[in-house]
């Protein structure tokens, strides 16, 4: 598509992914922003990573600190989104009134919000360990481990499931990106 913009390309849209640590998230999240920025389209990857550091520096990990996080995440999201952004998040967001707030401030601002749960088994993730943040749960180093010692409370009805453990990071991000086009985004 040289030179041209792809239909929705002026649309912002935040597409929240959930999952556990080390699900694929980010890595998902990436491939789909080269495509939709070779395609003409406005994209930001809010990573969760980078937000406790930049935005939510000195918030913990206790419940509150993680819905506050996550509204902050959901609230720099909205207002990109809204001025024709395509935000991806791929932020744990473990609790489900968490991710329905943010859905709701979308949906009150008219911004198009899509949640895509990265299901990729916690056997599979503490195998990939990509931070060793399991390895330091099993050594006591950590606790409050999302879907380890801490709950993850996977999305019921997600606009995508996605089980990146059974399918390349490309068929993941083509299936996202299918289902953005589905819904005139892309």
């Amino acid at each position: 598509m040289s030179g041209a913009t792809a239909p929705g390309a002026d649309t912002g849209a935040t597409v929240w992914l959930t999952g556990l640590p080390s699900a694929g998230k980010t890595t998902i999240a990436h491939e789909l922003a080269g495509r939709l920025r070779a395609e003409g389209h406005r994209v930001e990857v809010l990573d969760g990573d980078e937000i406790r550091e930049f935005l939510s520096a000195g918030l913990g990990f206790s419940r509150e600190d993680r819905h506050t996080n996550v509204q902050r995440i959901g609230f720099v999201a909205e207002l990109l989104a809204s001025n024709g952004v395509k935000v991806l998040v791929p932020v744990i967001a473990p609790y489900a009134d968490s991710r329905e707030a943010v859905r709701k401030r979308h949906q009150a601002e008219g911004t198009a919000y899509l949640e895509v749960h990265v299901a990729t088994p916690v056997e599979v993730c503490s195998e990939r360990d990509v931070k060793g943040l399991y390895a330091r749960q099993a050594a006591g180093e950590i606790s409050g481990l999302t879907g380890v010692d801490d709950p993850y409370e996977a999305p019921a009805d997600p606009d995508l499931r996605i089980e990146a453990h059974t399918e390349t990071v490309r068929e993941s991000a083509d299936r996202l990106h299918t289902l953005l086009s589905a819904r005139g985004l892309a």
